[in-house]
């Protein structure tokens, strides 16, 4: 599994959900007519179908059966929402999905532990991933220059970045 987003909040009174995508484009999870939702990365995950779905401004809203109303949507506050691998589209080599980026652990080039990443932001010029750690909130430009090894597989992100730059 994939995870592509978390449940934000209950989104108005009838039963939608507001969806923080972990995606580069906010409207990639209108392609998916089924969701898989988890309380955990690890699972378990149960299939759902979207019966509805929208893109607004930095979120998704979208209806979800068996959640008819507010009550029932604030319950999946939290929740991750997920897509099998095997249904997204292979990458180019360098090139990777946000959500496999979410969670990396952050390391500079000095072996310090700068924090994990939480997520990825869309400035127009480049992507910037988000670290918290425990010096605070990082941001760190996903370009090149600052970015010297991503490895999926052990689950860390190599930086030419201080501990004190620009918190």
């Amino acid at each position: 599994m994939v995870i592509m987003g978390r449940v934000a909040s209950a989104h108005g009174i009838k039963g939608w959900i507001k969806v923080q995508p972990f995606t580069e484009y906010v409207d990639s999870l209108l392609q998916y007519p089924t969701w898989w939702l988890g309380e955990q990365e690890q699972g378990p995950w149960r299939e759902v179908e979207v019966l509805k779905c929208e893109a607004h401004l930095k979120v998704v809203a979208a209806m979800l059966p068996n959640c008819p109303d507010r009550t029932a949507a604030e319950k999946l506050k939290g929740w991750l929402i997920a897509v099998p691998r095997e249904q997204l589209p292979e990458q180019p080599e360098d090139e990777y999905y946000w959500s496999d980026l979410i969670g990396l652990t952050v390391i500079n080039e000095a072996g310090e532990d700068l924090g994990k990443v939480e997520q990825l932001l869309e400035t127009g010029a480049n992507q910037v991933l988000m670290v918290n750690g425990a010096s605070g909130q990082l941001l760190i430009p996903f370009v090149a220059s600052a970015i010297k090894q991503v490895d999926i597989q052990n689950k860390f992100i190599k930086v030419d970045w201080a501990a004190d730059y620009l918190k």
